[in-house]
């Protein structure tokens, strides 16, 4: 599990086609890296990757097929900047949402207008996940942890702060640019029960 809350910017080193899914080299950039550990959880703009390999300046994670059709990692060239966050413990302060890791689909930004000192972004994004997007809610843009100002059919607007623009790969990000969203567990719950009747 994690928050949303984006602890450093790394960059793609490589990536490596092994067996038909690729193996991703990220160079952990800006993200504290004490005490990793084999087979811990780090996100990689909003995904959940296991760590399988890594020295004192970056890891190793296998993607596969199903994460490749599920998210924008295959389209990311070497050198693209990337969101980084480590897995939450239970110490960890809860300063965005409870973010699973696991992509719901695919958006894109649409539009970037400038507001006072911080910016409005528009998203597109599949109908079938709007339908958990609420104003005011949460939702998760390429792992970055972001309040709904407004939905509507098409898409999502939010507001990005300096300090969002500074620290998140959003720096790099342009009109037209692919995204990960994640959705809110609870949402996501919730339909589930309102759409299996319970069993007595």
């Amino acid at each position: 599990m994690f928050t949303g809350i984006i602890q450093g910017l790394g960059r793609i080193r490589d990536k490596q086609p092994i067996g038909g899914d690729l193996r991703l080299v990220v160079d952990i950039g800006s993200l504290p890296f004490d005490a990793v550990e084999m087979g811990e959880s780090i996100a990689v703009n909003g995904c959940c990757l296991t760590v399988v390999a890594f020295d004192s300046g970056s890891f190793a994670a296998d993607v596969s097929t199903e994460t490749l059709a599920c998210t924008t990692l295959g389209q990311l060239a070497a050198g693209a900047l990337v969101n980084l966050e480590r897995a939450l413990l239970p110490t960890t302060r809860l300063g965005g949402h409870l973010v699973s890791g696991h992509v719901d689909g695919i958006g894109r930004v649409e539009r970037i207008v400038e507001d006072a000192r911080a910016q409005r972004w528009r998203f597109s994004a599949p109908g079938e996940l709007l339908r958990f997007v609420a104003a005011k809610g949460s939702i998760a843009v390429d792992g970055v942890s972001l309040t709904v100002n407004a939905v509507d059919a098409t898409g999502f607007e939010v507001a990005l702060i300096p300090h969002t623009l500074a620290h998140t790969a959003f720096a790099e990000a342009r009109p037209g640019a692919p995204v990960n969203l994640e959705v809110d567990l609870i949402a996501r719950y919730v339909e589930r029960l309102l759409v299996i009747p319970a069993r007595g």
